[in-house]
């Protein structure tokens, strides 16, 4: 059932379900995979993970628990290109979509959208 309000919990279900969609995919897995290990139950996984809760909902909620720069990480993630945010993106919204109503999905994409945007303006890819 897909949720029809924004609250941490129902954050928390997207980043678990993406991240899950994420570790299995073969364009984008790899930089996470090299990152933080192949399983999600590790230290190094429940930590970013309870990040990007925090971030999404600093974005959705205006929650102040996020502290972070979320650009520098991927300064360091090798080489990433279009495809990969391409990816990550496609992944993210049919995630979306399985836990939002499609109001609440598009608020969420409209702004990852322009995140990656920035991100790969910032990383100077074309």
């Amino acid at each position: 059932m897909q949720a029809n309000t924004i609250n941490r919990e129902n954050i928390e279900i997207m980043v678990m379900r993406f991240y899950g969609k994420v570790i299995q995919d073969e364009t984008v897995g790899p930089f996470f995979i090299a990152k933080l290990g192949s399983d999600m139950n590790s230290e190094e996984w429940r930590v970013h993970l309870k990040l990007l809760v925090d971030f999404w909902a600093s974005i959705a909620l205006g929650d102040t628990t996020y502290r972070g720069n979320p650009f520098a990480p991927h300064m360091y993630l090798g080489e990433l290109k279009r495809e990969t945010f391409e990816q990550w993106l496609k992944l993210f919204y049919a995630t979306l979509d399985e836990v939002f109503i499609p109001r609440l999905a598009n608020q969420f994409k409209e702004r990852s959208t322009i995140i990656a945007g920035n991100f790969m303006r910032n990383l100077g890819i074309r």
